[in-house]
């Protein structure tokens, strides 16, 4: 308690103690966590960085926990949220938001108000920042052909602006997955605008067809594996007879073969073991080294 107390005596937002990490992610899955974060604003985040790198306590930023895997042991650490940077300033076609604004809210928004170019997102469960650290996409689009720049935190605590350029989006991927002591603290997207009308009928009309090929009625992380180049993971894990295939209650959802779900009672192991062992049976049989999606959290 001696670190909870330490971050209290900071000041630097509201500190929740052995939060159920289940809670906070898409999965459902997780142990104990030490401590749960919400840094008020930019200055309290640094103070709370700080102060953890420099007495090395493991510590990780959360957005939705839509792409993380848990393990079931306790979380010696502090999980942060940047739930209070959710400011929204739109300028024309010029967007700027805050990491901790929810992505799919962000883009229903915003294609209200006839602004296209965000339609992909509307069915992605994530934070901006979180969204931008993945380089989140679908229907063949992504966060890297709207943002013109982000507002990050440098490992030394000073705030810059990255250029889309600076950012190295690429599928699935950005700088900042390899800069991790870097934080995405604000985003500048660029729109376009449309017809409302429309914009909110594709919406809608690929709402419904994820409604009926996907298993949205049970926890998971969406797509566990990026699909190879010129194939789909879902059709290959399929071939190799993993559609419907379990550990415990983590199983290769029948809807589609490129989701785990959480029938349940899931652990995070479970679901990390089936994923290796998806892993390696494609590479046994195709020589294929499927790439995870999805992020292991010890």
């Amino acid at each position: 308690m001696e670190i909870i107390n330490d971050i209290r005596a900071l000041e630097v937002g509201e500190v929740l103690t052995n939060v159920d990490i289940k809670e906070y992610t898409t999965y459902k899955v997780g142990g104990k966590a030490l401590g749960l974060v919400y840094p008020k604003d930019v200055e309290g985040l640094i103070i709370l960085l700080k102060y953890l790198r420099e007495n090395n306590i493991k510590h990780k930023i959360l957005g939705k926990g839509s792409n993380l895997i848990f393990s079931d042991e306790p979380y010696e650490g502090i999980l942060i949220k940047l739930d209070s940077l959710d400011t929204l300033e739109i300028k024309g076609k010029e967007i700027t938001v805050g990491a901790g604004y929810p992505l799919i809210k962000l883009a229903i928004r915003l294609s209200r108000l006839g602004y296209t170019g965000m339609e992909f997102a509307a069915g992605i469960p994530g934070t901006v920042g979180g969204a931008i650290y993945m380089n989140a996409g679908a229907y063949k689009s992504d966060m890297g052909y709207i943002v013109k720049s982000v507002k990050v935190l440098t490992p030394r605590y000073s705030v810059v602006e990255m250029t889309n350029y600076d950012m190295q989006f690429h599928y699935r991927s950005s700088f900042l997955q390899h800069h991790r002591d870097y934080v995405c603290l604000e985003a500048t997207l660029i729109l376009e605008q449309g017809n409302p009308e429309e914009i909110m009928q594709l919406i809608e009309d690929r709402k419904k067809r994820r409604l009926e090929s996907q298993p949205l009625e049970y926890p998971s992380a969406g797509s566990v594996f990026r699909n190879p180049e010129g194939d789909f993971a879902g059709r290959i894990i399929e071939e190799i007879g993993y559609k419907g295939y379990s550990i415990g209650d983590a199983e290769v959802s029948t809807k589609h073969a490129n989701f785990i779900i959480n029938k349940g009672n899931a652990k995070g192991n479970d679901i990390k073991k089936l994923i290796l062992e998806i892993k390696q049976k494609v590479k046994e049989k195709y020589d294929i080294d499927l790439k995870v999606e999805q992020e292991f959290v010890e």
